[in-house]
């Protein structure tokens, strides 16, 4: 985070909003002086509360009030709109996730648990995002080469060496082998030490303890640890600094609002366990079997993620069968899906009837998938849902119906416009052979 960014903040009443690295927002509060109130994230002395919430954090909005008052009314009036994971979080009494540093052991983990103990262990949380929070502990476990295993360690009662030896942990340089003995437990404890002011988001005293460490490596022509630090150094200012800060106006705030709204009503239409906060939309295209192609478009929070979207060449399909059209580029975006290890979608939407729907659960089948999937039939805009005979109808006037119709028509543009661009490429090579 830098100065300047903080510096701009008015002293003034106002409400600010926290959002994570997907966008999703996370936390919404008010202040009477929002530039002390959000500077405060930042202090060295960070609250639990403020821990838990800088980790996931990497964008703040903020919203001028004319009064305290005012950024009450409006802090409320968001909260109850949208409910962000951490402002409900406090609020019920659901056992979500802590991560754990057992600096009690003689050579510490980083460890999820739901329990708090008084075992002299360090707790971090809770977490409501479990999935995201995994990814952030197994990139510092790279950053620390922490131990991941979860063998009980004592520095004085070692492991039969003929047990561990082939740990690829250690022979990839994950890490430090304290199970073969290569490390002890002051050596290894001095080297990830440095977790407990990440996860505290004490990026400054962190990084300045790197750069003398870096420095007196150096001097002691230890020049291999000196670039393992700095290879530290350089992530830690790519945290540090990631946090952007802008001011936005009620009506944008409105705009969030309603696809919040959107959201929500296809929660609740549908039946859905949480907000379909990642869509992907599928369309197929083709002009009597000619240069058959499916497009995909993915939205996050109602809004177009242009950067995700993809478009699919029909490979084992002959002549005209959009249903086992669909049920290909079903198959082939969420086998490459499986295979990145990379998040699914909350809600897939398909162009057509019963039978579009009837192939992509095939697919999902096929995959051992459990995705929530619905189509969309143009003319009277019936919405087909899985084992359900009858189509949900909504009103013309319903937010969701207008976030799917734009879903599903943003796929229709983009499959046709891929169709296009093949066919004129067809039409010049035949021209020039």
């Amino acid at each position: 985070m830098k100065n300047d960014r903080l510096m701009q903040i008015p002293k003034l009443p106002g409400v600010y909003v926290m959002s994570d690295s997907l966008g999703d927002i996370i936390y919404i509060g008010k202040a009477k002086d929002l530039k002390s109130r959000i500077s405060s994230y930042f202090n060295a002395d960070i609250d639990s509360k403020a821990t838990t919430i800088i980790t996931s954090m990497r964008k703040i909005d903020y919203i001028l009030c004319a009064s305290e008052r005012e950024a009450l009314i409006i802090e409320r009036q968001l909260i109850n709109k949208i409910k962000p994971h951490f402002n409900s979080m406090w609020k019920d009494d659901k056992s979500y996730p802590y991560i754990k540093f057992s600096i009690n052991e003689d050579f510490p983990r980083l460890i999820f648990t739901r329990k708090k103990l008084k075992d002299s262990a360090l707790y971090f949380g809770p977490y409501p995002q479990l999935f995201y929070i995994k990814k952030f502990v197994r990139w510092l476990k790279r950053l620390f080469k922490i131990r991941p295993c979860k063998i009980d360690l004592f520095e004085n009662s070692l492991h039969n060496e003929k047990n561990v030896k082939s740990c690829l942990y250690y022979h990839t340089e994950m890490c430090y082998g304290p199970c073969l003995g290569k490390i002890t437990s002051k050596e290894y404890k001095q080297k990830v030490k440095g977790i407990e002011l990440f996860l505290n988001g004490r990026f400054k005293k962190l990084e300045s303890e790197w750069k003398k460490q870096m420095f007196d490596l150096s001097l002691s022509m230890c020049y291999e640890e000196a670039k393992e630090v700095r290879d530290r150094l350089y992530a830690l200012r790519s945290m540090s600094e990631r946090v952007m800060i802008s001011e936005i106006t009620q009506e944008e705030m409105n705009q969030s609002i309603k696809r919040a709204d959107s959201m929500n009503e296809l929660k609740n239409f549908l039946g859905l366990k949480s907000q379909p906060t990642i869509i992907e939309g599928f369309d197929n295209s083709n002009i009597h079997g000619i240069d058959a192609v499916a497009s995909m478009v993915r939205f996050q929070n109602g809004i177009a993620d242009k950067k995700n979207y993809r478009r699919f060449k029909i490979k084992t399909v002959h002549g005209i069968d959009d249903f086992a059209s669909m049920k290909e580029v079903i198959f082939r975006r969420y086998s490459s899906l499986i295979r990145k290890n990379e998040k699914m979608p909350d809600l897939i939407l398909v162009d057509g009837g019963k039978g579009q729907l009837k192939y992509a659960l095939n697919a999902l089948s096929e995959l051992r998938l459990q995705i929530p999937v619905i189509s969309l039939a143009k003319g009277n805009e019936e919405i087909f849902l899985q084992d359900k005979d009858k189509p949900l109808i909504l009103s013309r006037h319903s937010e969701a119906l207008k976030l799917l119709q734009f879903i599903r028509n943003e796929a229709h543009r983009f499959a046709l416009s891929y169709h296009r661009k093949l066919r004129v490429k067809s039409f010049f090579n035949s021209f020039l052979y």
